[in-house]
This record gives C-alpha cells, structure tokens and sequence, in this order.
C-alpha cells in the first residue's frame, strides 16, 4: 500500500510539473498591445474606430437563434469529426526549384506558393496544438509534412490575422532563427511578434489596400470579413486577405473570413488570379458571418476571378460541428457545378497550378 502511495505520489508531482511547465508561455502566448508608432498607425486607419477594427459589411460572431442548436450539436456526431484512418502526408521534395507557379499545402491554412523564383509562406503553424496552451486546445490530426528547419529559403511570410490556428508563437520564433525572411502582418499584429524576438526590422505592417514590394514581388492586404483576438478581448488587431503578385504571375489568398461583396472588389482591382487559396472548412449555423461554406468558397473564387481553387482552412484541426470530410465534398460538388477548376492536395503534397492533379476523392476513403 505504501509503495502504491508513494508511486501516485510521483506521478502526481510529475503531472504537475507538467503542467506547470507547459503554462510557462501562456502569458507569452496571448501576444502584446500595440504602442507607439503602431498604435498610431492603428489609430488612423479607417477601419479602426473607439478602440477596435471593424469589417465594412458588420459580422456577428454568434447569432442568437443559433446557439442552442450549436450546443446541442456538440453532444452528438462527435465520431464524424475526424477521419477514422491517418490523414496521408506527402513529404516534399527537398531542392525543388520555385520556378513557374507551385503551391505545398502543409495542412490547415499553411502553404507555401513559389511563384517565379519567389516564396510565399502563409500562416505558418507546425505546433502540436492550435492553442496558448501546450497540454489543451484542438491537437492536430496530422503531422507537418515536413519539419521546419527543412523548408527551403523564404523570402516573405504573410500573416492573415492573429488566431491560435494561424499565429503560431514557437512556429514563428524558430522561423527568425531558421529563416531572414520579413514577416507581413496586418495592423497591430506586430506587436506581437516583437514580444516574441521578431526584430523590428523583419516586421512589415499592413493595412488593407497596402502593399510592400519583398524580393521582387509586391504583397497587398486585401480586405476579409473576420474578427481577431488571442487573451480576453477582440479586434484589437486587424484581419486581412493576401495578393501575391510577382512579374505575370497572380495568386489570392482569403485568409479567414465570412463571405461579403468585397470580394468581387479585389477581383475587380487586381484579378484575374492564377490560383486561389479560399477558406472551406470550420463554418457552421451558430458563426454564419466569419467563416464562409464551401459554396461561400466556391463564389469567393469566382468573385476575385480565380484560375484553379485549392481549398484550405480544413483537414488538419477539428474547430466545428460538421464531418471532416465534408468541406472537401462540398466544394468538390460545387465546383463542378460551377465549372471551377479544382485541385484537394494531400498535406505536403506540391501542386504545378499549370498542369494540377486531378480531383480524386482521397479524403473519402478515410473518413
């Protein structure tokens, strides 16, 4: 008996050293406030008003009526979230050259787009957890394709707004180490990275319709219909959509975002778009506003004028009530409705936009 206690004794002090350990970086995690030059900067944006950002169609995060199916909801399907077989992950191809126009979908909203010799990396999250928390929070349902010390020579990382599941503190601090790409931010988000040992000087803040010309290609952050927030409050930093643009070469990304008339905007601006990255996954009744469906998705490609879709924002996270496998059904059904050209990598796996592989429904046979 006494050997007994002595063991739960153990595995309890163990358990909380844990513990203690992996909320050391909480506080880290939740980011800093904006001050100074920023938040000055903040201060005179026409989509920052009494203290916040505002979208310019308004969004609401949870509609009334809604949010008692939403809860009902969680109690059942739960099974129906995530695949019943392991996700299949391409490892990349080390040395590839980024001629012509590649996307790697890494999983979630990470990619990587070549275009023209350059590399764009987007909201790059390699963490276990999309959480401030190292021990709770939705756990990944795949590994990276690849470790980030293999991701070759990056010339610019884009940041669409500052969610756990798209800004990533510990992927962020290795990437200042590993990479001398200048990180893309919209307004008051890099205050944040400064917290995290970003330099100043590898720190790029946007405001929608900006751009900044990195490595030979210009980055404009294009508006989005969305809401910010790490700790305990919302909207202190803005949220945006992305266009890349490098010598002939064009590619949208939205970023997350509810579906608005902004969109046929930017394609209006600086469409048409080679390729698009558009946000599929995590919607539901309860959050109609801040993430679009796939058939949102699907009209956000057409809108911006998009060459060939590849759906992201799905696979990799459990964030909603639908199946997992249904934001890819779903777009797959629409597009062919609509006539849009589509390519559902696996995570890791390098789409030639000129020449993509055929849709072949790989999701289904796991799910």
């Amino acid at each position: 008996m006494a050997k007994r206690a002595r063991t739960r004794t153990v595995m309890a002090l163990a358990l909380g050293a844990a513990a203690v350990w992996a909320a050391r970086d909480i506080p880290a995690q939740l980011g800093a406030r904006a001050r100074g030059a920023r938040r000055a900067r903040m201060d005179a944006s026409p989509q920052f008003a009494d203290g916040k950002f505002r979208n310019s169609l308004p969004a609401e995060m949870l509609t009334g009526t809604s949010m008692p199916k939403a809860a009902a909801a969680t109690l059942t399907g739960r099974e129906m979230r995530r695949p019943h077989q392991p996700v299949p992950v391409v490892v990349p191809t080390p040395g590839t050259p980024a001629d012509g126009l590649h996307v790697t979908w890494y999983g979630h909203s990470s990619a990587l787009v070549e275009i023209e010799g350059r590399r764009v990396l987007l909201d790059p999250v390699w963490s276990d957890r999309c959480s401030p928390s190292r021990l709770a929070g939705p756990r990944r349902l795949h590994e990276p394709p690849m470790p980030l010390r293999e991701l070759p020579p990056i010339d610019a990382v884009l940041i669409s707004h500052d969610h756990y599941d798209h800004l990533d503190m510990v992927t962020i601090q290795n990437l200042v180490d590993l990479q001398s790409a200048p990180f893309l931010v919209p307004l008051g988000v890099g205050a944040h990275l400064e917290r995290w040992g970003v330099p100043e000087s590898r720190i790029i803040e946007l405001d929608w319709n900006e751009k900044a010309k990195v490595a030979g290609i210009d980055l404009v952050a294009t508006p989005a219909r969305h809401f910010s927030g790490r700790g305990f409050t919302r909207d202190d930093t803005l949220w945006s959509s992305w266009v890349i643009i490098g010598p002939t070469r064009k590619v949208f990304y939205s970023g997350d975002t509810g579906y608005f008339p902004g969109f046929a905007e930017i394609g209006a601006e600086h469409g048409p778009f080679d390729a698009t990255l558009v946000q599929i996954g995590a919607y539901g009744d309860a959050w109609p506003d801040i993430h679009m469906t796939p058939e949102d998705g699907v009209a956000t490609h057409r809108d911006v004028r998009g060459g060939l879709m590849i759906p992201v924002h799905w696979a990799t996270f459990n964030l909603a009530l639908h199946d997992w496998s249904e934001p890819a059904d779903r777009t797959w059904s629409e597009a062919k409705a609509q006539g849009v050209k589509l390519a559902v990598p696996r995570p890791g796996e390098r789409v030639d936009v000129d020449n993509p592989p055929a849709v072949d429904g790989w999701w289904q046979q796991i799910a």
